[in-house]
């Protein structure tokens, strides 16, 4: 029997080991590129507007405007969001965020009262975002028709939050007021009665949205 020289097997294991190797590296990119998908925020559908400005676009806006950082509670007086709102609003939120807690749930707020101009900053951001004024008024009101600027709405931090309050909201008339929007809640007093109305699309179909 004739053998092959072990010379000549040399570089067919070579071949192998490299086409391996090449295996090996690309099947490392295609996780690491699939991993840097599943880490990436997905889009901001489910977060307050006035959230999704980052903070190096805020220019001169701050708290005095209504802006809200990080953390702030329903429980927070220092912070103008908070403390402009109407009493009556503030009131049955700290009621209905007292009661939460027995269970769990925590009311963090991102956004209270605004004032007028920061309400109007948020507009402009909403108009270069979704392309139109139509389409940003689907999510942002004028700085006249906003219940924001008029201190009669809040917006819910955290899915348990609003998951607690869409459950037992009414029972402080508390009430979600667009259905595409499950954090803004506003003060309704006759749902301790009734029940909260029925909810608007969005703010487009609201009537206090076409002043």
């Amino acid at each position: 029997m004739t053998r092959t020289p072990p010379l000549a097997r040399t570089p067919t294991r070579r071949i192998r080991r490299l086409l391996v190797v090449g295996l090996l590296v690309v099947l490392a990119v295609i996780t690491a590129a699939l991993g840097h998908q599943v880490a990436k925020p997905s889009s901001s559908a489910t977060a307050s507007p006035s959230n999704a400005l980052h903070n190096d676009r805020l220019g001169a806006f701050g708290e005095a405007d209504g802006v809200v950082r990080d953390g702030v509670t329903v429980f927070d007086d220092a912070i103008p969001a908070v403390a402009n709102l109407d009493p009556g609003l503030l009131k049955a939120l700290r009621q209905a965020a007292t009661d939460a807690a027995d269970d769990g749930v925590e009311f963090s707020l991102t956004s209270g009262w605004r004032s007028p101009e920061y309400q109007k900053q948020l507009l402009r951001e909403a108009v270069s975002t979704y392309g139109s004024e139509g389409e940003a008024a689907r999510w942002v009101a004028t700085a006249a028709t906003s219940p924001h600027v008029s201190k009669d709405a809040i917006d819910i931090g955290h899915s348990d939050a609003t998951a607690w309050l869409s459950k037992h909201g009414a029972e402080y008339g508390m009430c979600q007021i667009y259905r595409n929007e499950p954090w803004h809640y506003e003060l309704r007093t006759r749902a301790f009665d009734r029940g909260c109305p029925r909810m608007y699309a969005d703010p487009t179909q609201d009537p206090r949205m076409q002043q």
